[in-house]
This record gives C-alpha cells, sequence and structure tokens, in this order.
C-alpha cells in the first residue's frame, strides 16, 4: 500500500492506494468511527459492487451501516438531492465529531462532501473513491459541489476529507469506458507539469486500461502526489497555481454543459477533448507546437477516446459553447483566463484571451 499525505495547514490527510482497502475499511478507518451506527452515502451501482463488502467489514467491527443509496449519473449532484441528503444526515443525528463514508465516484464525493462541509457547520467525511477518476483526482484536495442550471460546479465549498482510500480492486469492477474517462484526468498530470510522466502514459497507459496491477498503482500514487503537492501550496486557489488543475476544464465544462451534463459525455471524456482542444489552441496562438497538440489528440485516440468534438455530433457553433464558458468559476472582472501549454509538462494561465477568438477557433474544430 502506498500512502501519500496531504499537508494541509491544520488539516492533514492521507490518501491510501493499494487493493483490498474496502475489504478492512473499519479497520482503515479505526479511531474515526464513534459510534455503532455509520452512515454511507453511494449510489445503486457502486452499492450492488461494494456495499456487501464493505458491510461485511463495518459489521464484523461491531457497527451498523446506516445506507443512503442515490440514482447513478451526473444528474444525482443537485440541490434536491443535496438537500434530501442533508435532511437524511441530521435524522442520522450525525455530529461534527462523526464521519460520513463517501462509497462512489466524483458525483457521490462531491455531493457528500458539500453535505458535510454545511452540515452543523461542517462535519467529518472519509473519500472511497471507486473510480479511475475519483482516485486520482475527485477525491483529493476539498473541492466540493453540485450542479445548477448555469453550470457544473458552480455552488461548491473547499472541505477536506478525513482520509482516502483508493482501492484499486475497484477499478476491476468498471466499464472501460469509465476507466478511459479517469486516465484523462491522469494524463493531465503529465501535461500540465511532468513531461516524463506523459512519455510513461505513452509507454504504459495501455498496459495499465488493460489491468496491471503494479502499473495501476504508479498511476494513482504519482497523479496523488502532484495534486497533493499543488493543492499544499495553493489550497483555496488563489494564488494561480491551484488553477493549473482545471486544464482543459473550460473547454470540457461547456461540451459537457452543452450535451446537458449527461452520460452523452461523462466528466473525463469532456476534459480528454478539452485538453486537446486547449494544446490545438495554444498551436492557435503560436504558444505550443501544432505536432505536439497532435501528438496530444493521437495518445487520448490510441486509448479508444473520442480526441474531436466533431464526432460527437453537436448541433450547436462555438458561439453557443463560448457563452457556456461566461459561466466559468475562473471567471475574474469579466475576463475568463484559459488554462493553455508552452510545452507538454509546462501549463500555464493566459489571461488575454478574446472569447470571439475561441469562438471562431471552435468552429473550425466543429468541422474538423
Amino acid at each position: 500500500m502506498a500512502v501519500i499525505p496531504v499537508d494541509i495547514a491544520g488539516r492533514p490527510y492521507e490518501v491510501r492506494v493499494g487493493t483490498g482497502l474496502l475489504e478492512t475499511v473499519a479497520q482503515q478507518c479505526a479511531g474515526r468511527l464513534r459510534k455503532q451506527r455509520v452512515p454511507i452515502v453511494t449510489d445503486e451501482r457502486v452499492h450492488a459492487a461494494w456495499g456487501n463488502v464493505v458491510e461485511a467489514s463495518l459489521v464484523a467491527a461491531g457497527h451498523e451501516p446506516a445506507w443512503r443509496i442515490l440514482p447513478a449519473g451526473e444528474a444525482t449532484k443537485s440541490w434536491d438531492q443535496l438537500a434530501a441528503l442533508v435532511d437524511w444526515l441530521l435524522a442520522e443525528e450525525v455530529e461534527r465529531g462523526d464521519h460520513i463514508l463517501a462509497l462512489g465516484g466524483g458525483v457521490i464525493g462531491d455531493l457528500t462532501g458539500f453535505a458535510a462541509s454545511i452540515v452543523k457547520r461542517g462535519c467529518n467525511f472519509i473519500q472511497l473513491p471507486t473510480t479511475l477518476l475519483a482516485q486520482v483526482d475527485s477525491s483529493v484536495g476539498g473541492k466540493t459541489a453540485i450542479n445548477t442550471p448555469a453550470g457544473k460546479n458552480l455552488v461548491g465549498a473547499f472541505h477536506q476529507p478525513a482520509l482516502v482510500l483508493a482501492d484499486l480492486a475497484a477499478l476491476d469492477t468498471l466499464p472501460r469506458r469509465e476507466l478511459q474517462a479517469g486516465y484523462a484526468e491522469v494524463v493531465k498530470y503529465g501535461l500540465l507539469g511532468d513531461a516524463a510522466f506523459f512519455d510513461w502514459c505513452e509507454a504504459h497507459g495501455a498496459a495499465m486500461l488493460a489491468g496491471d496491477g503494479a502499473l495501476r498503482e504508479y498511476a494513482v500514487s504519482r497523479s496523488v502526489e502532484a495534486k497533493a503537492k499543488i493543492v499544499k501550496a495553493d489550497e483555496r486557489e488563489t494564488l494561480g497555481l491551484r488553477a493549473l488543475l482545471n486544464l482543459g476544464h473550460t473547454f470540457g465544462h461547456a461540451l459537457e454543459a452543452q450535451t446537458g451534463f449527461s452520460d452523452r459525455l461523462l466528466h473525463g471524456e469532456g476534459v480528454a477533448l478539452g485538453m486537446v482542444l486547449a494544446a490545438r489552441y495554444s498551436a492557435r496562438r503560436g504558444h505550443f507546437p501544432a505536432a505536439q497538440a497532435e501528438r496530444i489528440a493521437r495518445h487520448f485516440a490510441d486509448a479508444g477516446m473520442i480526441a474531436n468534438i466533431s464526432a460527437l455530433g453537436l448541433n450547436c457553433d462555438g458561439a453557443a459553447l463560448t457563452a457556456h464558458m461566461l459561466h466559468d468559476k475562473k471567471m475574474d472582472a469579466g475576463t475568463l483566463p484559459f488554462l493553455l501549454l508552452n510545452a507538454i509538462g509546462e501549463a500555464f494561465l493566459a489571461k488575454d484571451v478574446e472569447l470571439a477568438d475561441v469562438a471562431a477557433f471552435l468552429d473550425q474544430e466543429l468541422a474538423r
């Protein structure tokens, strides 16, 4: 098992990466589960795959699991589900010192974390991420949120978990498409600040996706280490450093909004396309070699993912996509900074981008 510290001032915690962590969840959470009854938030699919495993561990340790089983999918990150979850936690008499377990992917982690941040002005929670995307990205760093009609993740809070248990065995139960979507966030760490890791992805990504356990542990651990370093330096994204973690997200969130935050385009798929677009737009502006942008697109295509937005069959133009970007959280005094690339492994925040130029670029990409 790999153990990666996340040294947040005043609230440090560990990310544990290994196989069998859900089978031993009670032991892993020793000292944190103060009561017999333990609240667990999950979705229908994850509960079907892992509910019995988690329950057996807790019951063997003398606990009584209290399950909140939600619909699977991005639509669960909503006001209605947040309100219902908060009411349920209050009915369960959750106290500030208790720990709520979030068993699932990014949707469950985001929703549970946000609920934990506002119940009694802040309760503890433990992330039990079951998707590759959640293990390498959303479960670490304390960003929690729900979606609204205005856009993705626009209502939320910074609220760090008390512990993250990334069980690699959970990846064996994922559909290939979910693995690929999570892989986009693995590649992101190479593109934004570690060219050697992108080289590693090119060499070993296919075998990692195919199920090689050692490669999966390395990919998850190295991704978490990269994120932990950035989060430690800029927890609340006030210095600009943490913004680098949003590489591909401005384009990706616009595509997700255009597709209705549905299974038509998973979050990781949107991020992958967003990083291809960020690379190509960087080349358009003269920051980045066009051949390197196509190298990135080719890598995602080789991994079995869509690498051109024209393949989505969107019934819109570039202006419609940039309209979604007006709700981006990075918007500052009417200007939207864009994460672009100077080189593979060297991302930067450009604050002089005109959305009209982005719209024209997207019109070209839609016709590609």
